[in-house]
């Protein structure tokens, strides 16, 4: 029996032959607790609100799931794109982000063999623009601005780039999951030329980077991206997490014939304290069963944090694929 680590590059292989379906995040080992996340996420705190690093308010009201940028006319970092410089101030991760210590004990202390260790990288390069100034400023701005908004996506894009070498050449990572929603539930937040004017290019750094030095491309985004399929093949990425099943999968399955490994699949309105253990099995079987025939495909929800809201969906969800995961896999069927 292949270990988890093996079972997934086997099913990230165009013609491989792993043992069974992938579950969920059993292959990974992702760590939290390097001194990037610490310096810009460490403060997120239920019943807080404070400014990261970049000057964003981050709110997270008691009542609530996570936390979330909250952009007002008065909170606004940059109120004006023509004005960004006068006030954006970068975080700098070199200085900021020395102790890795806590982190390489943490990598150090993973079955390597068996197990992949993943290093996070939250809020992607367009999910940044919009902290700094609200969904309706950034996509007014990429249209009516765009030599600003090219510059500014040029500073964070710089940003994101150390990062990246930062997390490798500390951590050493076999893979990054790296975070940045493109689209909605149903259409992309931008017309797709315009994503790869703006966006692309430096992703295709980033990623070609990580490539480079040997690192996996998770790309997380819990999104509409069918338009972008092709140019996410292009990007090097190795596995699309967060797969929303309004996404035609099938079909993205039969276009993409093993070129980019799809990680999702299951519908996440089903993460409710009222949901029942019947209903969170068929949906996971209907997963397993519908998509895990047509190959390099992960059943799994479409977070990119490995749980859910309601620790019970997660644990049936794992254990119902579990059931399914030896019998819906491509090879079964072929053979």
């Amino acid at each position: 029996m292949l270990t988890p680590k093996a079972n997934l590059l086997e099913t990230l292989k165009r013609e491989g032959s792993p043992d069974s379906l992938v579950n969920m995040y059993e292959p990974f080992v992702t760590l939290r607790n390097d001194p990037i996340v610490k310096y810009i996420r460490g403060k997120y705190q239920r019943g807080t609100e404070h400014k990261d690093p970049w000057g964003t308010v981050i709110s997270w009201p008691e009542d609530q799931y996570a936390a979330m940028p909250h952009i007002t006319d008065e909170t606004k970092v940059i109120p004006d794109i023509t004005r960004w410089r006068e006030y954006l101030r970068v975080p700098d991760l070199v200085e900021n982000c020395t102790d890795w210590s806590e982190a390489i004990a943490s990598r150090d202390a993973v079955d390597r063999d068996s197990y992949l260790v993943a290093g996070f990288m939250g809020t992607g390069i367009f999910e940044q623009t919009h902290f700094l100034m609200g969904f309706e400023d950034t996509l007014t701005n990429l249209l009516i601005e765009p030599d600003h908004m090219r510059e500014l996506i040029d500073i964070i894009g710089e940003y994101r780039l150390t990062y990246a070498k930062l997390l490798i050449e500390n951590l050493k990572p076999d893979a990054i999951m790296s975070h940045d929603d493109w689209g909605s539930k149903n259409s992309l937040f931008m017309q797709p030329e315009l994503w790869r004017d703006m966006y692309k290019p430096w992703y295709a750094k980033i990623y070609g980077y990580m490539k480079e030095q040997g690192v996996m491309v998770i790309h997380h985004a819990d999104s509409y991206l069918e338009p972008l399929i092709e140019d996410m093949v292009e990007l090097g990425i190795d596995i699309w997490q967060g797969v929303l099943p309004t996404n035609d999968i099938s079909a993205i399955q039969k276009q993409l014939d093993g070129r980019m490994t799809l990680m999702g699949g299951i519908d996440s309105g089903l993460d409710r304290a009222d949901a029942t253990e019947s209903e969170i099995r068929a949906e996971a079987k209907h997963v397993c069963e519908s998509f895990g025939p047509g190959g390099n495909f992960i059943p799994c929800v479409t977070y990119g944090a490995g749980r859910t809201i309601n620790p019970n969906v997660y644990d049936i969800l794992f254990d119902e694929i579990e059931i399914h995961k030896w019998t819906s896999r491509k090879n079964n069927y072929e053979n």
